[in-house]
């Protein structure tokens, strides 16, 4: 049986050399940190959001001693039915990622499920999930009929995996990625596509600002967690490059959790 694994990565310090990633909502939160892993291991890495004014200062802040490493691109994901034209520009002016980390998320609403307002669920579906996988399905198309064996990373959450109060819709939608990695991991493995989710617990970021900021939420996580805090995205970005290298060859179809030990109490 012939052997289908890929070729060694160029070094150990730089195991992404020579590789273009994509990294969607990458201007700031976990995706900047996962972006400045991945440039750090060697890869050139597109930064994909809504606002290139938040993308061009967020280079500057991934790779100041080379800014060439990182690339803006404006995407909107939660407008799954642009995202095969954005695909093909980028792909066209950049050439074609090997990497795709699908981070870009949304949580417009905070509060009961019972008062959610279709809107709101429908943005966080489309941002969430459709965005992901519109997008997942271009680069994985394309990567098959080149002959790339593409890495996806998709960014879930720990309320995707056990009950998410006050943020139902929301955990609703990282529970699907969660199926999706899977699925996927399934249908595209025999190409040589691994796709892998990692589950982070509660981070401080932006994002996060309405969770972290209320106490009893906040507090609520640390007596509970193994670890007694919060995380901090860089504390994501390791196991992030990881997953997106060689040395991950045999990786796929997997959530991993990054809570600090939220999940095992």
């Amino acid at each position: 049986m012939s052997d289908s694994r890929p070729s060694p990565s160029p070094s150990i310090s730089r195991p992404l050399a020579g590789q273009l990633a994509l990294v969607t909502g990458g201007s700031r939160g976990i995706g900047e940190a996962i972006a400045r892993g991945l440039v750090q291991a060697g890869a050139r890495v597109v930064i994909a959001s809504r606002k290139l004014p938040n993308l061009e200062v967020a280079v500057g802040r991934i790779s100041p001693d080379d800014p060439t490493k990182v690339i803006p691109f404006v995407m909107h994901t939660g407008r799954f039915e642009q995202i095969e034209d954005q695909v093909a520009e980028l792909v066209e002016a950049h050439g074609l990622p090997s990497i795709l980390v699908n981070n870009a998320a949304t949580n417009p609403y905070f509060g009961p499920m019972m008062k959610v307002e279709w809107a709101a669920w429908d943005k966080t579906f489309e941002v969430n999930l459709k965005g992901p996988f519109a997008l997942t399905r271009a680069l994985a198309k394309r990567w098959i009929d080149a002959g790339v064996k593409g890495s996806v990373l998709n960014i879930s959450s720990i309320f995707g995996l056990r009950a998410a109060p006050l943020q139902g819709a929301y955990g609703m939608t990282k529970a699907c990625l969660v199926s999706l990695t899977r699925t996927l991991a399934h249908e595209l493995g025999p190409m040589g596509i691994r796709v892998n989710a990692l589950a982070p617990g509660l981070i401080v970021t932006r994002f996060s600002k309405v969770l972290v900021e209320t106490d009893a939420v906040r507090d609520a996580y640390e007596q509970r967690s193994a670890l007694k805090r919060v995380g901090q995205p860089d504390e994501i970005a390791g196991m992030a490059v990881h997953l997106c290298s060689d040395a991950a060859a045999f990786t796929t179809g997997q959530v991993i959790e990054l809570d600090g030990g939220y999940g095992i109490a």
